[in-house]
């Protein structure tokens, strides 16, 4: 599966960081990004530390035309983030909760935004392969 936001510094790092705490190796796990930056996320990193999820050592990445044939799912954080999938890939968008349109910044921000994409993450690990583990602890 292929997670993809704009950048591929933030949501889309956190999601497959996430997945892969959570599925281990009985999913394979990619991020993308439709105009990659440059780094990722100090933020992103330091939530998702906090829940002992890591992507120290990943990096922006475009999309992979080659990956992108492979992968039976891809899911799109955001609504800015387009991909045109070939046929027969699943497309998901998840239109995550952004703190910032209530005021909220800072790691505040990004802890909300982890926990949701968290949720949802959680949800798909269960959907995808039912031998993923499902988590009763809330992330925090």
């Amino acid at each position: 599966m292929l997670f993809v936001c704009v950048k591929n510094g933030g949501k889309s790092q956190m999601a497959a960081g996430l997945m892969r705490q959570i599925a281990g190796d009985r999913i394979d796990v990619y991020s993308a990004g439709t105009s990659p930056g440059s780094a990722l996320n100090g933020l992103s990193v330091q939530s998702l530390q906090e829940v002992g999820a890591d992507i120290i050592g990943e990096h922006p990445k475009p999309i992979d035309p080659a990956l992108l044939r492979e992968v039976d799912l891809v899911v799109t954080l955001g609504r800015e983030a387009r991909v045109d999938v070939p046929p027969g890939t699943r497309l998901e968008n998840w239109d995550t909760d952004e703190p910032s349109q209530r005021g909220i910044e800072g790691i505040e921000r990004m802890r909300l935004v982890r926990d949701d994409i968290a949720a949802r993450v959680q949800r798909l690990a269960e959907q995808l392969n039912p031998s993923v583990p499902h988590t009763e602890k809330e992330i925090r």
